[in-house]
């Protein structure tokens, strides 16, 4: 038998699917596997990505490609999927996650509070941009698309091309092996990232229970990472919000409790909004319940205090 992986065909898509197939591998006691890379309509389009139509524009052709037999597994960033769920399809597993912090990437590590008055900063990202306006509105943001590499290239182009900075997952960074690459990484105590930022998630097809692959899978799996990308995303999903827009959520689980903040930006930065829940005493089994439950607190507390006003549907430009 082989196992059939379907991913998209970036750099940073196939490092990533590449470290569960091992996983895979491994855990199936050495199974061949195969890569399956899926052309994607947000990786042929170079439109925006708040114009690409919002939610599912990395994750629709594979979720096809699953259905339909091409595949038998696919691996997403958890960041770039719907919320609501996907008929005849689910996520087997959450592998441990990357460090879900973002990064700001200069040609010599200055950090951000320190750039010059007007430099231009690269990020697609409508929460990324309302959090750079908000700690520095002196700054100049570029709209900016494409892969890790094409950004950081960026910073080393010549005439418009030219950035003086770029925002960028240290997980994507660290998957792709580039750690040598001067940065500042944002606290995510202040600068909350993209919900599930960091993790992936391994989706299958719904009736593959009982198989030698769900148990695979389960092998694979890590509680505590699935617990907070899934309380991160509750958040989104509770604010009815685009998968990209203006929401920063983190979750942590420590010492036996699971704690969840997430804050709803203006797109220009000027307002902000935040909350937070922790639930104490949990052993992992509790885990899903008390995600959803800190998910639908938080939801709460960020409506009453006006965050739909603050939170329009869009696309992520996050990578």
């Amino acid at each position: 038998m082989t196992l059939r992986i379907g991913t998209r065909g970036s750099a940073l898509a196939v490092a990533q699917t590449q470290l569960v197939a091992d996983a895979l591998a491994a855990a199936l006691g050495g199974t061949d596997v195969e890569i399956v890379r899926v052309t994607t309509h947000g990786d042929t389009s170079r439109a925006s990505l708040s114009s690409l139509g919002g939610t599912g524009v990395f994750a629709t052709a594979l979720r096809d490609a699953l259905r339909e037999g091409r595949c038998d597994v696919v691996v997403h960033s958890f960041k770039d999927l719907p919320t609501a769920a996907s008929p005849g399809l689910i996520v087997g597993a959450v592998p441990p996650r990357e460090d879900p912090r973002d990064v700001v990437v200069t040609r010599d590590g200055t950090p951000l509070a320190d750039l010059p008055a007007g430099a231009r900063i690269g990020t697609g990202s409508p929460r990324r941009i309302a959090q750079v306006r908000a700690a520095r509105p002196d700054l100049d943001l570029v709209d900016i698309r494409g892969n890790v590499d094409s950004r950081l290239a960026r910073l080393h182009a010549d005439g418009d091309e030219r950035l003086d900075a770029v925002i960028l997952s240290a997980a994507g960074l660290n998957r792709l092996g580039r750690t040598d690459v001067p940065t500042e990484p944002m606290p995510l105590e202040t600068w909350p990232s993209a919900p599930a930022q960091g993790a992936l998630a391994v989706e299958v097809r719904d009736n593959a229970a009982g198989t030698p692959l769900a148990a695979a899978l389960a092998r694979i799996a890590d509680p505590r990472s699935a617990a907070t990308a899934a309380a991160e995303r509750g958040v989104l999903a509770g604010l009815q919000a685009g998968c990209s827009a203006p929401v920063g959520a983190t979750a942590t689980v420590q010492d036996g409790a699971l704690h969840l903040t997430a804050a709803v930006y203006s797109l220009d930065g000027t307002r902000r909004i935040s909350a937070s829940h922790t639930i104490p005493h949990l052993e992992d089994e509790a885990l899903p319940e008390a995600a959803a439950e800190a998910a639908r607190i938080v939801t709460a507390q960020l409506l009453g205090d006006g965050a739909a006003d603050l939170a329009p549907v869009g696309a992520r430009g996050d990578a």
